[in-house]
């Protein structure tokens, strides 16, 4: 009777002792299609993790952004043109962006204001970047120089921080005085305006270079020329091209307030002059070519310091 019972009590655990082993050993072929591909999906996912080591919580910002600007930009469109189309908006105030871009194809084919497109944006873009490189030739030995002396911190320091914060349409007065009204006197406001930001990003990225960088440089005998120009100066570059990035955006601010100043030629007169005239379709068109070609320079800038300072972001 003992032996039996024992039998029977072993019989009728045998199959829950299979069914509680069945899970762990059962094959791929038992789950449906789409439980092989979710688990495929999180075997490649556990295998190649999107955090690097030493990054428990992965880097700030990290991740692709260009379909999110894509799709956001198109959003925007969308939404302007249905605004625009139904009527919620008159198009004295806000023009379609069918209207826009008809009147931008006139503007490259006829011209506006007595020149063509190319002869607005030539003007303009000689402005701005013949300010801004001798802004850099200036400003950024200046910036080195001020952040590796105390002396010349002291003499300069007064000066750009009280005309830093000055609109350029505070002294544009007094430059149209000292200079008069022909290129001279545009250039040299939008230098104005590009000088201080580049000044003080190359002082503060001075200050960002290591000590024991400068500490090897002088112990393998090095000069103290040879280290401010080949350990502080490449030290600084991260921020001098920030600053210069920042310049730009400055600079092209400044563009309308020097096309002020008895100008011809160049999209900031051009904004104004249809301004004048109630031709807002004029007006955004000219927006948006400014905003355009900043933003292809700001990309150009971003793409030279991927290549320039590879190493910033990384300790």
């Amino acid at each position: 009777m003992n032996t039996k019972s024992a039998s029977a009590i072993s019989e009728s655990s045998a199959p829950r002792d299979d069914a509680a082993k069945r899970p762990q050993h059962l094959s791929s072929k038992e789950f449906t299609p789409l439980i092989q591909k979710l688990i495929l999906y999180t075997k490649l996912k556990l295998s190649k993790p999107t955090i690097k080591s030493g990054e428990f919580y992965g880097s700030p910002g990290a991740g692709d952004s260009r379909v999110i600007s894509v799709v956001s930009t198109l959003l925007f469109i969308i939404i302007w043109a249905a605004v625009t189309e139904l009527g919620f908006i008159e198009p004295l105030f806000l023009p379609s962006p069918v209207d826009v871009f008809q009147k931008f194809v006139d503007i490259a084919s006829n011209g506006f204001a007595g020149a063509t497109l190319v002869q607005h944006l030539s003007a303009s873009l000689t402005r701005i970047f013949g300010a801004f490189f001798f802004a850099c030739l200036i400003g950024i030995p200046l910036g080195i120089l001020i952040g590796c002396s105390y002396i010349l911190r002291g003499f300069f320091d007064p000066l750009i921080e009280f005309y830093r914060p000055l609109p350029p349409l505070a002294y544009l007065p007094l430059i149209i005085i000292w200079l008069g009204i022909d290129e001279g006197s545009k250039m040299t406001l939008i230098f104005l305006a590009m000088l201080a930001p580049i000044i003080l990003s190359a002082r503060s990225g001075v200050t960002s270079v290591r000590m024991e960088q400068i500490q090897v440089a002088y112990s393998m005998g090095a000069s103290r020329w040879q280290v401010i120009t080949q350990v502080i100066a490449k030290g600084a570059l991260p921020d001098i091209l920030t600053g210069m990035r920042i310049a730009i955006g400055f600079g092209w601010t400044t563009l309308v307030a020097a096309e002020m100043v008895a100008a011809q030629r160049g999209i900031g007169f051009m904004v104004l002059n249809a301004s004048e005239f109630l031709r807002t379709d004029v007006v955004i068109a000219g927006i948006i070519v400014i905003g355009v070609i900043a933003y292809c320079f700001d990309l150009f800038m971003r793409f030279l310091e991927r290549k320039l300072v590879p190493w910033k972001g990384h300790n």
